[in-house]
């Protein structure tokens, strides 16, 4: 892992979207300043991880495809953000075993709880339905539980969603205009200890409610 990478990166990187975007960001404070959590994110674009690099407080460890890293130079770009691979097509122990390790070190860990890219009615927020994994695993992290302040029983998971990162699939939303609105929302984390489904059934609710409260305060011109 390479915290300092990522920290050039987020410096570097970031200009490209200040001279570009007005943001409306809203309830960073959600994320927890210290200790293991888990950041469950909508998942629109690629350019979500950026967008979630460049507004949360924390450094990310994300879960990436494997797809990603069978390409060298974007596998070794992603590695050294400290991301990791997930094997869609099979239970993936592997993974899991990394996630629980960064979340016992007192990690952020990104998850896209849909399992891919879902725009439109297939994402979350319009179909109401992501892949199991999520709550088994914030459950699982008992050890890291202590870490992030809430005892033992899990790690809190932090519902976010994002809206219009996929703007920047467009060349011209590159250019030093600062034209693409899009917004990120961070919701009240979830408390440890709950039951794994319970806790997937709360995810789901707080990631409907968070994207209507966001493109009610876009729409309203109201800015981060």
């Amino acid at each position: 892992m390479s915290d300092a990478f990522y920290r050039v990166v987020r410096f570097v990187g970031r200009g490209a979207f200040i001279i570009s975007s007005v943001p409306v960001v809203i309830g960073s404070e959600h994320v927890p300043a210290s200790g293991a959590c888990i950041i469950a994110s909508t998942h629109q674009s690629p350019y979500d991880v950026p967008l979630l690099i460049r507004h949360t407080p924390r450094l990310l460890d994300f879960v990436s495809i494997v797809e990603v890293f069978r390409k060298p130079l974007l596998g070794w770009f992603y590695g050294s953000l400290n991301a990791f691979p997930l094997d869609r097509s099979r239970p993936d122990s592997k993974t899991v075993r990394i996630i629980l390790d960064r979340l016992e070190r007192g990690r952020a860990v990104a998850m896209f709880p849909e399992g891919a890219i879902r725009e439109g009615e297939a994402s979350v927020v319009h179909s109401r339905r992501i892949r199991p994994g999520v709550g088994r695993i914030a459950r699982l992290a008992g050890g890291a539980g202590g870490a992030a302040g809430g005892g033992g029983g899990g790690v809190p998971v932090v519902p976010c969603v994002v809206i219009n990162s996929q703007a920047y699939y467009r060349f011209r939303s590159w250019l030093p205009l600062r034209r693409v609105r899009y917004g990120v929302i961070y919701g009240r984390a979830l408390p440890p200890g709950l039951e794994p489904e319970q806790l997937e059934e709360q995810l789901v609710e707080a990631l409907v409610a968070l994207h209507g409260e966001l493109s009610e305060r876009m729409a309203g011109g109201v800015r981060g």
